[in-house]
């Protein structure tokens, strides 16, 4: 009997993570949700199980070589094969440049969406390699072909990680093994990943360009069903990277309004009214 495909979902223990995970979990996956919080992890991983799916839990942080290698000997132990890697964990400091320190904001940020992303990208890559096939699956943003002020940082990973999977793709060709990216708008919840950002998505992104994060998950498990190696959820974000890349100026002046005063003065995200 052909035993299930296993999956590392990271960034599991919330939002677009955590659906994927349930999703996959449903679906008939064997699930590894890795992320720092493993008691929330624990938790839905014995929501999948009662549901009659596999699931393991395995604390990770991708700030730390150690903890990624122990993710892999882990799933590798346990289920004796990796099959597809979604790579989803993400960190976001969203600050003007000079108010970033050099090592909690932009060496944390760096390590966490690019280089941990890689290097984990590397370990599960002999496995499929041997087996003839696998699926690579980035969850990336509509950042990684836009830069936006105060993202300065989280832009250069997601410019970073598209660059590095453009090649590895181009590596790859034969080999059996996909390399997929997903591209998501404004996903529809909190900057919870910046404790220092207190204002929502919905209070400057219209209603039609948000996505839910069940939505994100829908799109990662038709990805995997088509292999397919690019797609951006909304479609219509495809407009903002067309207009980025033909009339950057209109784009910046547009983004003038959401950053600056009248007068020219920048907002800072610690004091930018809801």
């Amino acid at each position: 009997m052909k035993s299930s495909p296993v999956v590392i979902v990271t960034g599991a223990s919330s939002g677009i993570g955590e659906e994927t995970a349930l999703l996959l979990g449903e679906e008939g996956y064997r699930v590894v949700l890795a992320a720092r919080r493993l008691d929330r992890l624990e938790k839905l991983a014995a929501q999948i199980r009662q549901a009659g799916g596999e699931a393991l839990a395995v604390g990770l942080d991708l700030s730390q070589k150690d903890q990624i290698i122990n993710l892999v000997d882990r799933v590798h132990d346990h289920f004796g094969k990796i099959d597809i890697l979604v790579n989803n964990a993400g960190s976001a400091r969203h600050l003007w440049l000079d108010e970033q320190s050099l090592d909690d904001d932009i060496q944390k940020q760096l390590q966490v969406n690019l280089i941990g992303m890689i290097q984990l990208t590397r370990l599960v890559l002999p496995g499929m390699l041997a087996a003839g096939r696998g699926q690579i699956i980035h969850v990336s943003s509509i950042a990684a072909w836009v830069g936006v002020p105060t993202y300065t940082i989280y832009n250069a990973g997601k410019f970073g990680t598209r660059g590095f999977l453009a090649s590895l793709r181009r590596e790859l060709r034969g080999t059996g093994v996909v390399v997929s990216e997903i591209f998501p708008g404004a996903v529809d919840t909190d900057f919870g990943l910046d404790p220092r950002v207190s204002w929502k998505t919905t209070t400057v992104t219209p209603a039609f360009a948000l996505v839910s994060p069940r939505s994100v998950a829908n799109r990662i498990l038709r990805v995997i069903r088509t292999r397919r190696r690019k797609t951006v959820i909304p479609s219509i974000m495809w407009l903002a990277i067309w207009a980025d890349t033909f009339f950057p100026g209109f784009v910046g002046w547009v983004f003038s309004f959401y950053f600056f005063t009248r007068d020219g003065v920048r907002y800072s995200w610690r004091h930018r009214p809801d």
